[in-house]
């Protein structure tokens, strides 16, 4: 067991696996639905590379801690690690939580964002965008396992989706696993419109149409792209706007909300602290829970959650998970 002074505080469940090495141990994170760390070694430092962290372990590093999916792998160094294993795993979990019994407080509802499945347009890499792409054989499949995860997990009050048809179809899956009757479409979760882009692989897009590509790719978020695509603010206020309407309507239930990899990156800016760099590729059938509460406070609870595609043989590429199509 390796000794490591220092203290947690998760709700409900925090799963790491910690191989030591002299000066330092690696880190895959199992689960996380993690609110608040707490340390007694101000020495502690967790680094997780590949989503840009790396820091001290204090207050502030309990923004980033909600970010750290299934599957990420990093390293925990400290000077004071006493190793007397090879490896060990660590559970940490609060009893209080409420999630665990699946109650809520009256004001906050609990919004279960989902990518849609895989389509042939993400497996080739061609950007989508507001164009209708049906799911694939492989999406269908994550579609069913992200369903029936779902469906054993707290009740559901109501299933919300884009009205294209990968998301569409994805969500109405849900719905069947779920025992709901119907889907509730509704077209401000879309994704973003790519405009002069959509239907273009993405490989060939800077030579196709190098000034629709200049305008995806800039740092602009005003920027709108020729062809009738949106701006990224145009995108923000669209579908936060929403979320927190249904939000409203739904007060201490869960929620589904099936949507677009576009679409939950904005929401991921909404919620994430200012610092929080943004996410890497959000991928397919991916689970995102947001707390939302009546005074417009959002929460990550959960993020880019694909423990249940795991063994299944249908956890392929991310592409338009990112900015670039959906």
């Amino acid at each position: 067991m390796i000794g490591l002074s220092t203290s947690f505080k998760s709700h409900p469940l925090l799963l790491f696996n910690i191989t030591s090495s002299p000066s330092k141990s690696n880190v895959t994170v199992i689960n996380n639905d993690f609110l608040a760390p707490k340390s007694n070694n101000p020495g502690l430092l967790i680094s997780f590379p590949r989503l840009g962290i790396g820091r001290r372990k204090s207050s502030s590093c309990r923004e980033f801690l909600p970010l750290l999916t299934p599957g990420s792998r990093g390293r925990i160094m400290t000077d004071s690690i006493n190793q007397t294993s090879a490896s060990s795993t660590c559970l940490c979990t609060n009893t209080n939580s409420s999630s665990e019994i699946g109650t809520l407080p009256p004001d906050v509802t609990e919004i279960v964002v989902v990518r849609h499945g895989e389509t042939t347009w993400n497996a080739s890499g061609r950007i989508q965008g507001h164009l209708d792409v049906e799911l694939n054989e492989v999406g269908l499949q994550q579609a069913i396992a992200v369903a029936e995860r779902l469906s054993k997990e707290s009740e559901i009050a109501a299933v919300y989706s884009s009205d294209l048809k990968r998301a569409f179809d994805t969500a109405k899956i849900i719905a069947e696993k779920c025992k709901l009757a119907e889907v509730i479409l509704d077209p401000m979760f879309r994704e973003r419109h790519l405009g002069d882009l959509q239907g273009v692989v993405w490989r060939e897009a800077a030579k196709i149409n190098p000034k629709a590509y200049q305008a995806l790719v800039s740092s602009k978020t005003d920027q709108e792209i020729p062809g009738g695509g949106e701006s990224l603010d145009q995108l923000f206020k669209r579908c936060t706007s929403c979320l927190e309407r249904l939000s409203n309507e739904h007060k201490g239930k869960r929620v589904v909300v099936v949507t677009h990899g576009g679409v939950i990156r904005a929401l991921h800016k909404r919620a994430g602290p200012s610092r929080v760099p943004q996410p890497g590729k959000i991928m397919n059938a991916s689970i995102n829970i947001f707390h939302l509460s009546c005074d417009y406070e959002w929460i990550i609870k959960s993020w880019g959650d694909v423990s249940h595609l795991r063994g299944t043989g249908f956890l392929t590429s991310a592409f338009g998970g990112d900015k670039n199509s959906g």
